[in-house]
């Protein structure tokens, strides 16, 4: 005999345990029809939660999509409900305008439309948020004044605020422009 015939020999079963493996394998094939079963149930599982993920992230995507759009429109058009309070301002600076051409009103009346008209932006824009920055006797304060010159004065402490050149505002908490100013300097003795 050779080698090879040796080593087949050796791993075939005996003839007691080919038997018992024999009896056995009926007992099996019910549990592997089992798990075949299981399996499928699982397969099934499996493909139901691949398609549910798949809907999910298609769903997302589009709503990421839609809040993009939403916000790009919103950038857009934010400035139309201040420009839609805007519009009467515009229509009696028109109408003061026609009031000048037709020289029937006096100077007076001129003047009170000029007011009206500065009365009415100044409430829209309030409405919008934007603030005046009070600054005459007040501290100076870089973060909201501008110094534009210095003037000697006993009336006021030094760095305080003696005449304000021109307004400043801020939009909320922001400063869109500081307001120009003179300080006051103590006179010199």
């Amino acid at each position: 005999m050779n080698e090879s015939e040796q080593t087949n020999i050796n791993t075939a079963p005996a003839g007691d345990e080919a038997s018992a493996q024999a009896e056995e394998l009926p007992a099996q094939i019910p549990l592997a029809a089992e798990q075949i079963e299981s399996l499928k149930d699982r397969a099934s599982k499996a493909d139901e939660y691949w398609d549910r993920l798949l809907r999910q992230t298609a769903d997302f995507d589009n709503y990421k999509k839609r809040v993009a759009r939403e916000r790009q429109d919103a950038v857009k058009y934010a400035n139309e409900g201040l420009l839609s309070k805007l519009i009467p301002v515009l229509d009696t600076f028109e109408m003061a305008l026609a009031a000048t051409n037709a020289e029937t009103g006096s100077a007076q009346s001129l003047q009170a439309g000029i007011a009206m008209i500065q009365s009415q932006l100044k409430n829209v824009l309030v409405e919008a948020g934007l603030e005046e920055i009070d600054a005459i006797g007040k501290k100076f304060d870089p973060n909201f004044h501008e110094t534009v010159a210095q003037k000697e004065t006993a009336e006021f402490p030094e760095d305080h605020v003696v005449q304000q050149i021109r307004k400043g505002y801020k939009f909320r908490d922001r400063l869109v422009r500081a307001a120009s100013v003179i300080i006051a300097k103590p006179p010199v003795a």
